[in-house]
């Protein structure tokens, strides 16, 4: 909106129609309102890095002032509830004076902060802060307006507290993680910030002109208690792993064409006969960028005449291993959803009914078996690709030289390369190993069954990078394994994924250092460019129409 001086008055100008359409589109490319309900995995990681910004809907600022009218309705009438004005834990029936209140939440905030390790990066700690701010916004915490008002403040600007990544058992909640993201908002411990870097919290908030958070009854636990920790680093998990999948299929091609194998086993029908929705969709994916009369192959046509019927399994089983790694993924996405967008904190404020009631949705072990699950079942698309890096480097399985390199002896080629692959598959398979499985009584046995599901989703995360690092080589060692092949060539979508690699990476034609390669390939897939080469030639098959 522009404005005039006239006679020493600002005079707001309204814009015209068409700005304010442009205003509006603006606003909406930079905000994303929250609502408590509707939040996605997609939409967090885009709070993660800092391209948006975060606005109420104004439900759900009438529902957070609803929760808020009754915890002082509590306050006021003296009645005793846990939380509000108790102890905590094993001092729950320790009733605390009004006087005390504040001072009550403070303390479960600085006794709670006891997180090690290393800090959570500024992209996890915003999302974290991002979600609590989300579920907060359902209403049934008992925050006041101006306290969550100050927390938006706070993540709009990019002050962002150090929360350290160790220290949560997924109990009543990750308890640890956020109560050192209420820690900053309170004006102690350390904060980040754009400008500012790692330093303490009270100076980068006055930096950027904030007050720090006051805490009124309840408002303590109301900022500790949920799976907030789990979840963010779980929807990031679930996301990469989306990336990661869907780029193995293509890898995986890639591979079969250097291998001379053959598409049969990729018949729809044949799919058809076992319609699990993953399975399908990988078959299809196959078939859309493997020799067909769309996109035919010079290598598919120069061994069309052979006697080979059967690959070995870790090519002709793609749809059946990558198939139900997308199944996995795609119901581990339904499970982090819902709690992005559930109450997880206690007790549970009830305006409505007028109600305060304590439960147990605080209980980490929904998103723990997930992601516990999750990191089983992306695991499997690193198993399978080390094992095709073998045939790639292996002379006795393939028609290549050994190791993919020419002068071999003096030259070892892919050699190391496969060991890397296989040490990463090792970690992994220790990695996914269930944590949720575990419990360890806490709280003087008031927390007497816990997930460990903080652990769940930083291993997750763990696998799924190990998982990258896998695939980025099977990558390299495939594209150079079709410079043996030459001058035959694949299909164009196949091509243009050779094409990509060649731009950034250049064939190995003797040893050289080799680690920058396999950085370079990697970023390739998570910034999902081998799949933005393929896809408008995927498009041009009728793909089935399958669930994500």
């Amino acid at each position: 909106m522009s404005s005039e001086f006239i006679q020493g008055e600002e005079v707001k100008l309204e814009p015209l129609e068409s700005d304010m359409a442009s205003l509006k589109r603006q606003e909406a490319q930079q905000y994303i309102y929250l609502d408590g309900n509707s939040l996605t995995t997609e939409q967090l990681l885009r709070l993660g890095n800092g391209t948006y910004k975060i606005k109420l809907t104004p439900e759900a600022e009438r529902r957070v002032n609803k929760s808020r009218d009754l915890v002082e309705k509590v306050i006021n009438e003296n009645q005793v509830v846990y939380g509000i004005n108790t102890g905590f834990g094993k001092f729950a029936r320790t009733v605390i004076p009004r006087d005390k209140l504040k001072e009550l939440q403070e303390n479960v905030v600085r006794s709670t902060a006891v997180g090690v390790g290393d800090p959570l990066s500024p992209e996890r700690s915003r999302m974290l802060l991002a979600l609590r701010i989300n579920v907060l916004a359902k209403g049934y915490s008992g925050i006041s307006l101006e306290t969550f008002s100050q927390m938006i403040q706070a993540f709009n600007a990019s002050c962002l507290s150090y929360v350290p990544e160790k220290g949560t058992i997924g109990a009543s909640g990750d308890l640890a993680p956020l109560a050192h993201l209420a820690l900053g908002l309170m004006g102690e411990g350390k904060m980040w910030s754009p400008k500012s870097g790692w330093t303490d919290a009270k100076y980068v908030l006055q930096a950027y002109g904030l007050q720090p958070i006051s805490l009124k009854a309840k408002e303590g636990l109301a900022l500790i208690n949920g799976t907030q920790m789990i979840t963010s680093l779980g929807a990031e998990a679930v996301e990469r792993a989306t990336v990661i999948a869907r780029q193995a299929d293509i890898i995986a091609a890639l591979t079969l064409e250097v291998l001379k194998g053959t598409t049969r086993a990729f018949d729809s029908d044949i799919h058809d006969l076992r319609p699990h929705p993953g399975q399908v969709k990988v078959a299809a994916r196959l078939r859309s960028l493997l020799h067909s009369d769309i996109h035919p192959s010079e290598i598919a046509g120069s061994h069309r005449l052979c006697e080979h019927v059967q690959d070995p399994y870790t090519l002709c089983c793609c749809p059946q291993v990558h198939g139900v790694v997308n199944d996995t993924i795609a119901f581990v996405k339904t499970i982090l959803v819902t709690e992005m967008n559930s109450v997880t904190d206690n007790p549970i404020v009830f305006a409505e009914r007028g109600e305060i009631i304590s439960g147990g949705n605080f209980h980490g072990e929904y998103p723990a078996k997930a992601l516990d699950y999750l990191a089983i079942g992306v695991h499997e698309l690193a198993s399978i690709s080390e094992r095709r890096i073998e045939r790639l480097c292996n002379p006795s399985l393939s028609e290549l030289p050994a190791f993919l390199v020419n002068d071999g002896g003096l030259n070892c080629g892919f050699m190391m390369a496969q060991c890397t692959a296989a040490a990463l598959v090792s970690e992994n398979k220790v990695l996914c190993h269930p944590s949720s499985v575990d419990s360890l009584s806490t709280s003087a046995a008031a927390e007497d069954h816990v997930s460990m599901g903080g652990w769940a989703a930083r291993k997750a995360l763990r696998v799924i990078e190990h998982v990258e690092q896998v695939l980025a080589i099977e990558l390299l060692a495939a594209c150079q394994g079709l410079e043996f092949v030459r001058p035959l060539h694949t299909t164009e979508p196949l091509e243009r994924v050779y094409e990509l690699l060649r731009t950034v990476v250049k064939p190995l034609v003797r040893d050289r250092f080799m680690t920058s390669d396999f950085e370079i390939a990697r970023k390739l897939l998570t910034e999902e460019k081998v799949w933005q080469a393929v896809q408008p030639y995927m498009e041009q098959h009728k793909l089935p129409q399958v669930p994500e």
